[in-house]
């Protein structure tokens, strides 16, 4: 119901403390304003009924206003400063600076209308709330075991990046105290100080190293190690500021608050920790936790945060000590998924722009005091990143990567600002000392991307590798694939492929699953990314969210079951946008032939076909335009199914026009052959004017073939390939396969002479798809304007499968036949087998090479063959 009182009436008046408390001590707290609220005041009768009075008087309105311009103005500055690789804590921060009394708020209008006096308490309220459970989600996010699994070099960063800067920030303090603490408890003051100088944010921190790539790395696993690891103990840290940073507490107080804190602590680890083990176990495999216990659970959140502001230490360690005790997966996972989006994206922010509210710039007066705290801050810096570079060099690790560690262990975030505002609360610290530090720890991190990126490089390794393509080795030779996955139900289909693809002993398949995470700022993936990016599988198993467990589980149990199989599971976070280079740089290292990505659409319940995430279709656009070796997308349409894969027989088809492309996918169905329980029909594409010069051309390499006058590597690979034209290199390795394959029954060859692109349609839709699995295709079939294909690529929806694999996912064809489209990486104006530098070859020039020659490899090959084929006017098959 509406309130019918008058409109809120405020009256600050100056009240002097100091008569009425004769202690010195408090001497600080005179002329403090006091807010006097009238009653009822929630909400408006409404316009019609109230004319003439402003809703703004009253707080819920005032209170939905005050969040919308926080949230509003802070996802405007988020997007000017994404161009500039900012973390999301500085966008919130300076949204609250230029919202408060620096910037828009000396306007007495402003002030006055949507940021009064009287409405900071609520809005004060919630923030607190909000970062009551971030600072819950914080604590779900770090694994407890991680100081034990870190290693020495982990734990010597963060205690120098914390002793240091601790111990020079207290002693340049002190030196100055007289001009840089003169109208507060000057003890207290060098306490909080060195806090709040010494802590490296862990969740800004984590965000960091996903946006530049370095998460995976070596740097990227110790700077998050050592986070955590300082991160902790700056919460221990601020629970001894706070427990004697009161003015007029006693060493006898100060001890039974630490002795609480403590009591506090144990009673968490002991007793709340065994009792969510007995929660998870209680839950039924494959259900998900309930309501009731969510519920529970977020009210201990509030009981924990209650407990702590009662021992006398900030309510916040409370629900981060709760938040701690938690096992991140499941459970943790659930918790973060589902109070992460509303608490980060509506609720923190709020405490960031309390807290720019609170600084105001117009309080820096006095140079000399501001001065000397930039110095203060920076020499407290400067021994942090000396600290990590000295620990840097006993562990031999090179000194520019010790210059990036010591920038990425002094990111500053929320707990500094946590740290500055109970100083300020507390009478600690001033306004202007406030402001001050607010402002500089803002510029410090805004310093960390652009350094890190510039001082540190991390060295690559130039020199190629031949294996580029699956025409390039043996089909019964080792091949090396990366298969992308991005949700469970993309694992059973590239487990199918894999058992196709005949795994041996004597042809072993060495398997990189990556699982592909986007990168959205959330902590559940950077929780992903930290335990997946152990060098321990097993020892991070625990703290892997739930989707990544299973995809690693499934792979790892595909390798326990099957000979001739390696695995191993990696786990990718950053954005859609530049994830492609992340998993061509994988691949790259790895010397990887083959990289399987999945369709970006899934197969719906009536046999359609619906988008999963646009995003992914653009990271497969762009993989197959940067890849370093050749490409198959997997769309899934029965695939997967369990009657498929315990089938005796599998039938697959390749339909084969010519060019690169349709050669890699012969040279990937070829390792099919060698599984007995695989039938492989091949349907070869003619055009009308095929020359009778190719049939002879056919005729001689399969003659030579067949009395073994080929390398056993492979002839085709072995010659060079300059002076010949597409079809005379589709010929060549046409004969090789049908020589090295003769007499083998599960194979059918066929030809189709076709003159149009209705005529291709029309054969393939004359087979019987029910008799199929899997078809395999290759992206650009033929030549460039082929008239067996050009009408087709006037009407592709989906240009990435190109015209034939477009044509076979459309609703038209079969709905049950799966299609692997494959894209071959081709080297152009070199012969197949000069992919590797020579030993006096500049492997940078052959590395910058190999990369220029990426991008436009098909369109160089299919020009040059145009200009050198000929087509024949007779029809000719194998």
């Amino acid at each position: 119901m509406a309130s019918t009182v008058a409109p809120l009436n405020v009256d600050v008046v100056a009240v002097n403390t100091t008569t009425q408390n004769s202690n010195a001590s408090t001497a600080t707290k005179a002329f403090n304003p006091v807010v006097c609220y009238s009653p009822m005041m929630m909400t408006t009768n409404g316009m019609w009924q109230d004319e003439g009075v402003n809703p703004l008087e009253f707080s819920l309105p005032l209170f939905i206003v005050q969040v919308a311009v926080i949230v509003i103005t802070t996802r405007l500055l988020v997007l000017l400063l994404r161009p500039f690789r900012q973390p999301r804590v500085i966008a919130e921060i300076l949204a609250g600076v230029v919202l408060g009394p620096s910037m828009i708020g000396q306007s007495e209008l402003w002030a006055s209308l949507v940021f009064p006096v009287r409405s900071l308490l609520t809005l004060e309220t919630v923030a607190h709330l909000g970062l009551l459970f971030f600072l819950f989600l914080v604590g779900l996010e770090m694994d407890v075991d991680v100081i034990r699994r870190s290693g020495d070099k982990a734990v010597f960063v963060a205690m120098a990046g914390m002793a240091l800067p601790f111990c020079m920030g207290i002693a340049t303090s002190f030196i100055f105290r007289h001009q840089v603490s003169r109208n507060v408890h000057q003890t207290s003051f060098l306490l909080f100080l060195g806090v709040a100088l010494s802590v490296t944010a862990f969740p800004v921190l984590a965000r960091i190293l996903a946006e530049i790539k370095l998460l995976n790395s070596e740097l990227g696993r110790t700077a998050m190690s050592a986070a955590i690891v300082n991160d902790m103990c700056a919460w221990i840290l601020l629970a001894l500021a706070i427990s004697i940073s009161e003015v007029d507490s006693t060493a006898l107080s100060s001890l039974w608050v630490l002795l609480a804190g403590v009591t506090f602590v144990l009673f968490c680890f002991y007793a709340v920790r065994p009792l969510m083990w007995r929660i998870i176990r209680s839950i039924p495999e494959g259900d998900d936790v309930s309501n009731a216990q969510i519920t529970l659970i977020l009210t201990g959140v509030m009981i924990a945060g209650a407990c702590t502001d009662a021992i006398g230490i900030h309510s916040v360690f409370g629900a981060f000590v709760y938040g701690l005790v938690i096992p991140s997966a499941p459970l943790g996972v659930t918790l973060i998924e589902k109070l992460e989006d509303f608490v980060t994206g509506l609720l923190l922010p709020l405490f960031f722009a309390m807290s720019g509210l609170r600084t105001n710039v117009r309080m820096i007066r006095d140079p000399v005091t501001v001065g000397l705290l930039v110095l203060v801050f920076v020499m407290a810096s400067f021994a942090k990143i000396m600290g990590t570079i000295i620990i840097a060099a006993l562990y031999a690790m090179p000194f520019r990567e010790g210059i990036a560690l010591g920038f990425l262990m002094n990111t500053r975030g929320l707990v500094e600002m946590i740290v500055l505002n109970i100083g300020r609360d507390k009478q600690v610290l001033d306004d202007e000392s406030f402001a001050v530090m607010v402002l500089v720890s803002v510029a410090m991190t805004s310093l960390v991307t652009p350094v890190v990126t510039g001082v540190y490089r991390p060295s690559r390794r130039l020199v190629g590798y031949k294996r580029r393509n699956l025409q390039r080795i043996r089909h019964d030779s080792e091949l090396r694939m990366l298969a992308c996955v991005h949700t469970t139900r993309n694992v059973p289909s590239v487990l199918s492929l894999l058992e196709l693809s005949n795994p041996s002993k004597r042809s072993p398949i060495f398997i990189y699953a990556l699982h592909i995470i986007e990168l959205t700022g959330r902590a559940s993936n950077m929780l992903a990314a930290a335990a997946a990016s152990s060098s321990s599988r097993t020892s991070s198993s625990s703290a892997l969210p739930a989707t990544t467990e299973h995809i690693f589980n499934a792979f790892e149990n595909y390798e326990r079951l099957t000979g001739g199989v390696s695995i191993q599971t990696l786990a990718a976070v950053s954005p859609y946008q530049t994830m492609h280079d992340d998993v061509s740089v994988l691949a790259e290292d790895k010397h990887v032939s083959l990289i399987v990505i999945p369709f970006h659409k899934q197969q719906t319940v009536d046999g359609g076909m619906e988008p999963i995430n646009p995003s992914i279709k653009l990271f497969n656009e762009s993989l197959l335009a940067t890849s370093p070796c050749s490409v198959a997308i997997l769309v899934d349409r029965g695939l997967s199914a369990a009657a498929a894969r315990m089938a005796t027989e599998h039938r697959v088809a390749l339909f084969f026009f010519g060019g690169p492309d349709d050669r890699e996918a012969l040279a990937y169905a070829w390792r099919m052959v060698e599984n007995p329980g695989v039938a492989l029909t091949i349907l070869r594409f003619l055009p009308p004017d095929y020359r009778a010069a190719a049939r002879s051309f056919s005729e001689a390499s399969y003659r030579s073939a067949a009395s073994g006058g080929m390398d056993p590597r492979g002839a085709a690979m072995s010659a060079s390939t300059e002076g010949k034209s597409e079809l005379q290199m589709d010929e060549e390795y046409l004969g090789e396969f049908r020589a090295r394959n003769h007499g083998n029954p599960t194979i059918t060859y066929a030809d189709r002479p076709v003159t149009n692109s209705e005529e291709t349609v029309a054969a393939i839709r004359g087979m019987d798809n029910s008799a199929h699995e899997l078809y395999i295709v290759g992206r650009r079939p033929g030549e460039a304007g082929s008239p067996m294909t050009a009408a087709l690529e006037d009407w592709m929806e989906s240009p990435e499968l190109g015209p034939i694999g477009d044509m076979l996912v459309s609703s038209d064809f079969s709905m049950a036949v799966s299609v692997l489209v494959v894209q071959q990486y081709v080297v152009v104006g070199a012969p197949m087998a000069a992919a590797v530098p020579g030993p006096g070859s500049d492997p940078v020039r052959q590395y910058v090479g190999n990369a220029n020659q990426r991008s436009g490899a098909y369109r160089a090959s299919t020009a040059s063959s145009a200009r050198d084929s000929r087509w024949s006017n007779d029809t000719v098959g194998f």
